[in-house]
């Protein structure tokens, strides 16, 4: 995707805030005006927010950092769990589990629980009876939607990204507690001093969200193809290079051998003068 630019924002009304009476005071930074009684947001600070926000990813991809997108409201579920499938990384579009980030011991202890129940063949069924068999699969499913988008997160993100800091007050109280980084769109009505990387836009419209989301998700994308790029570059100029370096390095030139048969020579021609004499 092309930088975003302020037509694209304004198309998708990330400029409407809430009605004014609900705002935040450490909002105002944000605000460009108040029109029938609702706050517009300055869409100009959004894109400059958002370029921070796309700089943190970089720098954090290179070393492989990993992000946990949040997004329960029914607006954002679809399009969060879309994009960080296409981008690889994990998601929490139901209800956010608290302890998800604090106590990640014992999700991860669900989680494992989880897979051992999802194995084919797993001794767990052995010598159940039909009754216990139908309990430990609805444990299954329900375990399933708690966890499908976090199945395979082995360690704590490097980074949040929360759709909607308001609702997911527990997850961003959560990441605060373990100075986890968070990205968030924050509308109006939200406090942005919590957010490491705010990013002030309507967070009830479905296009802002998929605008925005996307935006990040590509971001991820590409900073990742680049560094396999450039891997695969390097492997390659290491396999052309290291057939001449090994020869230069195991074989002497033919200027040196060249050299070492005259010294050879002049050695045996000075020995037999020696001799004679």
């Amino acid at each position: 995707m092309a930088k975003l630019k302020f037509e694209d924002l304004l198309v998708t009304g990330a400029h409407f805030g809430h009605v004014t009476h609900k705002w935040h005071p450490n909002y105002k930074p944000f605000i460009l005006m108040e029109k029938n009684g609702i706050h517009i947001i300055n869409l100009d600070e959004t894109l400059h927010y958002l370029d921070k926000a796309l700089e943190f990813i970089r720098i954090k991809r290179k070393k492989n950092g990993e992000f946990l997108f949040v997004g329960t409201k029914k607006q954002a579920q679809d399009i969060v769990q879309q994009e960080a499938d296409r981008c690889s990384m994990f998601y929490v579009v139901e209800r956010w589990l608290g302890g998800t980030l604090t106590n990640f011991s014992t999700i991860k202890k669900s989680i494992k629980r989880l897979n051992l129940l999802e194995k084919e063949g797993s001794p767990i069924y052995e010598n159940q009876t039909k009754k216990e068999v139908q309990m430990l699969n609805r444990e299954r499913i329900k375990l399933s939607d708690q966890h499908r988008g976090i199945k395979d997160m082995r360690r704590l993100p490097d980074a949040v990204i929360i759709v909607d800091t308001k609702l997911e007050s527990t997850a961003v109280a959560e990441a605060g507690r373990l100075g986890i980084p968070i990205i968030a769109i924050v509308d109006s009505n939200t406090d942005p001093s919590v957010i490491d990387y705010p990013i002030p836009a309507n967070d009830d419209s479905i296009r802002t969200i998929q605008l925005i989301i996307s935006s990040l998700a590509d971001t991820i994308m590409n900073s990742t193809a680049k560094k396999s790029k450039r891997s695969d570059a390097e492997l390659k100029a290491d396999k052309t290079k290291s057939p001449v370096e090994n020869n230069h390095s195991t074989k002497p030139s033919t200027a040196e051998e060249e050299q070492s048969k005259t010294e050879d020579s002049k050695a045996e021609v000075e020995s037999v003068s020696s001799d004679e004499s």
